[in-house]
């Protein structure tokens, strides 16, 4: 991962573009133009060797200015900038081809440069010279607005995090002052009855809830393990208001409980059931936790067998189900399934099915 990064720097790829490009330009001009006179009668090896190493030097030179100079006006509008650096690549490409003919000229042939100069002889050079400036410069384009490009999506990727983090944050900090209204309202109904051991203990526990969810629990995505030992406190203090009213079931599969969920997923559902299961009757209430994994797929139940009407149903529906949908929606990046089913005298059943990833520190 390091060697990557530090090889996507412009830098960095612009040095290894320059010694490979400008080798491997050497090689290609040794096999295709040196090497075939080898059998000429006046052949100068020494004198090609030396010419070659000026001719390479100079692109080198010539081609670390244009990068110098395109990575200076990169920030400029993609028109000004191609019309720029093609036409200092052209007349770099020219400098390097007066280079070149004139060290041929002068170590090949002992000639000053300008004599015996054949135009068509020079054209050809000159095509050569500013086509291998040219091939330079779109590359050194590609290179540029390929990082570019890298950078503005890794932008984007942070900011999409960071927004999808607020999200989180603000969904889950809508659901501890939901529970913390009914639990103080609770809490305050126990002191007017005058029981106050129980509004005491509830307090404690309450405390005890809130020391777990808010202090310890700062991260957005928890554990099906973690949600169950959380909802053990809420219910906790659940069993002070309900007493042998309350029951509650676990049906967990063990392979779930690394599943990566919401935090607190679970506590919202399990209050739904009890305000609008337990407390609107009067008889005794269970409540059946179950979660399982069918393929890819975590599916987490939530039962409870007391009879509702239809209207406490859309009253169930409130910010515990909706904010439980937003929730899982924002961090799967796909729609969950959030389904509430009512069916009278049967009891109610909430189902949430959403991808299975697992936490290796629970596997």
């Amino acid at each position: 991962m390091t060697n990557n990064t530090q090889f996507s720097k412009p830098e960095n790829q612009f040095w290894t573009l320059q010694i490979g490009g400008w080798t491997g330009y050497c090689i290609v001009v040794f096999l295709a133009i040196i090497r075939p006179q080898f059998d000429q009668a006046d052949f100068n090896l020494g004198g090609q060797i030396i010419n070659l190493a000026i001719e390479t030097s100079t692109g080198f030179f010539l081609s670390s200015l244009l990068w110098l100079m395109i990575r200076r006006i990169v920030h400029l509008s993609l028109r000004v900038t191609l019309i720029i650096s093609f036409t200092s690549a052209a007349l770099l490409g020219c400098i390097l081809n007066v280079i070149k003919l004139a060290s041929y000229k002068a170590i090949i042939h002992q000639q000053v440069w300008y004599e015996q100069l054949n135009m068509l002889e020079f054209g050809g050079w000159l095509l050569f010279s500013v086509a291998t400036m040219f091939i330079f410069t779109a590359i050194f384009f590609i290179m540029l607005y390929n990082n570019r490009l890298q950078n503005e999506h890794e932008m984007l990727l942070r900011a999409q995090n960071s927004a999808k983090e607020a999200q989180l944050e603000m969904l889950r900090y809508q659901l501890n002052p939901h529970f913390m209204f009914n639990t103080l309202n609770a809490i305050s109904t126990l002191i007017y009855k005058h029981e106050n051991d129980k509004a005491n203990e509830m307090l404690d526990k309450l405390c005890s809830f809130l020391r777990y969810s808010l202090v310890q629990k700062n991260d957005q995505i928890s554990t099906l393990k973690e949600e169950l030992e959380l909802l053990e406190l809420y219910l906790s203090i659940e069993k002070v208001r309900f007493a042998e009213r309350l029951n509650v079931s676990l049906a967990i599969q063990a392979n779930t409980n690394c599943a990566k969920v919401p935090t607190l997923l679970l506590q919202p559902l399990v209050e739904n059931a009890v305000k609008f299961g337990i407390e609107s009757s009067k008889g005794t209430g269970n409540i059946v936790i179950s979660a399982k994994r069918i393929k890819d797929t975590l599916v987490v139940d939530v039962f409870n067998d007391a009879s509702s009407t239809s209207q406490e149903k859309q009253k169930g529906f409130g910010i515990g189900l909706n904010n439980t949908r937003e929730r899982l929606n924002t961090m799967f990046n796909e729609a969950c399934k959030v389904e509430l089913v009512s069916s009278g005298s049967n009891g109610t059943k909430v189902t949430i099915e959403m991808p299975f990833l697992c936490d290796e520190r629970y596997a």
